[in-house]
């Protein structure tokens, strides 16, 4: 038995029914299916609709602003170290390229010399590779002659690495951005500041010299009136931390980022030391970190590629001992070609990233890049 009568359901087309219970005083009825949108209350503001070039899918999340090998954003430790790895692997013409070919064509030189002289006058020298005393006038002449040639190569060679290392900064400023610079192209936007920079690095390591040259004078001075050897004890335990930490102050503020400073901006010798210096400004600790940081691991990992090329050449200079100079010369240019093919390449980028990450952070250095990037900043 039914407790009321049974429910008839509408025939289809009726009407849907009305709810029989009345909405709630201040709510607003769901608008049938179809309807447009209801207009925005008085005082909201509607999202611009402005013509102009929107970001490309997906640039409005996580890895949005990273047009290139480093995000646009202040950036961290793995960041540094990641973006100078990605600019060296896809820009390797400009960077190792350019680094291996300076260092080989440098080292040419005391090769060549070595060479004419072991077969022409001879040269003196003996198994460990020091001049032998008992050798003739001519010997020992060839001996010096060899290794004063690998002297002033080596010194080319590092004016070759600071060349190397303003191209690297025009090499970070593209890849920044996500472009690529070939060897030819990294060289030319070099020109006009190639004379600068050749004087950016007289400056900063004469200045270094004067200091160095003052520090010993007065260590001069202190053993000559030091009446025993206590106050030359003392001295040296209060002094050589004080030069050393000098040293690393004026490294970081004085000698880090003018290179990259004087390649980017439109500014002379001078003006790139003060870019340095007003950058590295509360910062110093963040940036003398990575750097020192950075400069070991190169150093570690060009020694431990180049031990086996000094092995080579031990051995050699053991097995010919008349060959002594020639496996000598022949050994340190590879070593050091070797050596600069890591250590000058990574040295520079990082340097130039740092230099972009420090502009980011303080002039907003990211919003220039994304617009020229194409990346309408959110």
């Amino acid at each position: 038995m039914s407790d009321g009568p049974a429910q008839q359901f509408p025939p289809p087309g009726a009407p849907p029914p009305v709810d029989p219970v009345p909405a709630a005083a201040g709510t607003v009825p769901m608008p049938p299916p179809g309807s447009p949108p209801p207009p925005a209350p008085a005082g909201w503001a509607t999202y611009p609709t402005v013509p102009g070039p929107r970001p490309a899918p997906g640039l409005l999340l996580g890895a949005a602003h990273k047009p290139g090998a480093l995000p646009l954003r202040p950036l961290t430790l793995g960041n540094i170290y990641d973006g100078a790895f990605r600019i060296i692997r896809f820009n390797p013409k400009a960077t190792v390229g350019a680094a291996v070919l300076v260092t080989a064509v440098a080292m040419l030189i005391p090769v060549v010399v070595t060479l004419v002289l072991t077969f022409t006058v001879g040269i003196a020298v003996d198994a460990s590779g020091e001049v032998d005393a008992d050798a003739s006038l001519s010997d020992a002449l060839g001996a010096l002659a060899a290794y004063g040639s690998l002297l002033l190569s080596i010194v080319l060679a590092q004016v070759g690495v600071v060349l190397v290392t303003g191209m690297v900064a025009h090499v970070t400023r593209a890849a920044a951005v996500g472009r690529r610079l070939g060897l030819g192209e990294a060289w030319a936007a070099t020109h006009g500041k190639r004379w600068r920079l050749i004087g950016l690095t007289l400056v900063v390591n004469l200045a270094f010299l004067l200091l160095l040259v003052a520090y010993v004078l007065m260590w001069v001075v202190v053993v000559q009136v030091a009446g025993g050897p206590a106050p030359v004890v003392l001295w040296g335990l209060v002094t050589v931390p004080a030069f050393l930490a000098l040293c690393c102050w004026l490294w970081i503020r004085f000698y880090y980022l003018p290179v990259p400073a004087l390649m980017l901006e439109p500014v002379g010798v001078f003006g790139a030391i003060g870019r340095g210096w007003r950058l590295t400004s509360r910062q110093y600790w963040r940036t003398f970190g990575i750097a020192l940081l950075t400069v070991v691991i190169a150093q570690f990992a060009g020694g431990m590629l180049s031990v086996p090329i000094t092995l080579v050449g031990q051995i050699g200079m053991l097995a010919a001992p008349e060959y002594a100079a020639l496996f000598l010369v022949l050994t340190q240019a590879a070593a050091l070609v070797v050596q600069n093919a890591f250590v000058a390449p990574f040295l520079a980028a990082v340097t130039s990233v740092q230099y972009v990450d420090l502009r980011m952070r303080k002039e907003a250095f990211d919003v220039e890049l994304m617009r020229e990037a194409g990346i309408v900043p959110a």
